[in-house]
């Protein structure tokens, strides 16, 4: 007997920020995520080549927008609302848009999805 496949919508995904993450706002509404460079060859780097321990990444006016709007509640698409009416037509393609910054974020450890 086949299993029954679900398929399911990316854009309802629930994202939550990644635990451990931290993050600040640099006073002008611009967040900035720590990230820590673990691992052996990072630690190499970080002797050998004197490479930061933590890497300040600064997310652009768009990604600073979203990120205080990761909950765990919203889906994609809740947000989606909240970046339209605040960017207007400079948000377009939107859900497209969103939907690559969350595969980024994901990638690089920075959100998981909440079940």
């Amino acid at each position: 007997m086949k299993k029954k496949q679900i398929a399911e919508n990316y854009l309802d995904k629930r994202p939550v920020h990644a635990d451990g993450l931290k993050w600040s706002s640099d006073g002008q509404g611009m967040v900035i995520l720590d990230m820590e460079n673990k691992g052996a060859m990072n630690r190499i780097a970080q002797k050998l080549l004197k490479k930061p321990k933590i890497s300040h990444i600064h997310l652009d006016e768009m990604g600073s927008f979203v990120w205080p709007l990761i909950d765990g509640e919203r889906t994609i698409t809740d947000i989606g609302v909240f970046v339209k009416e605040h960017f207007g037509e400079k948000a377009e393609p939107l859900y497209e848009r969103l939907a690559q910054y969350f595969k980024t974020l994901e990638t690089n450890g920075f959100i998981r999805w909440h079940e």
